[in-house]
């Protein structure tokens, strides 16, 4: 992962608006990988159709570009990928026994 980091100035509005997205791709993750915990077989195209869910369901996630839900889904997948491939190599952390 490419993390950039730059310096903003702008009103105070525009970093209310950042931080609104933020939470809401926070808020995005959160739900994908609720939604994998609650649902046996899940897949990664499953959680992304869940994000169309999401904007349906809540106004704010709507404003909330497709691409940018998508991507709190990708990241919720990957994190669960990571998980089951930790537990294949028998790494320490979570538990494995849980989910499988």
């Amino acid at each position: 992962m490419l993390v950039l980091e730059a310096k903003l100035k702008g009103k105070p509005e525009q970093y209310t608006s950042i931080d609104d997205a933020i939470r809401t791709a926070l808020f995005c993750r959160n739900k994908a990988l609720r939604y994998w915990m609650d649902n046996e077989k899940v897949t990664g195209y499953d959680l992304n159709k869940q994000m169309a869910v999401l904007a349906k369901e809540f106004d704010f996630a709507k404003k909330l570009g497709s691409q940018a839900r998508q991507s709190g889904s990708e990241r919720a997948w990957s994190s669960i990928s990571r998980f089951y491939d930790n537990c294949k190599k028998k790494r320490s952390g979570k538990t494995c026994a849980e989910r499988s």
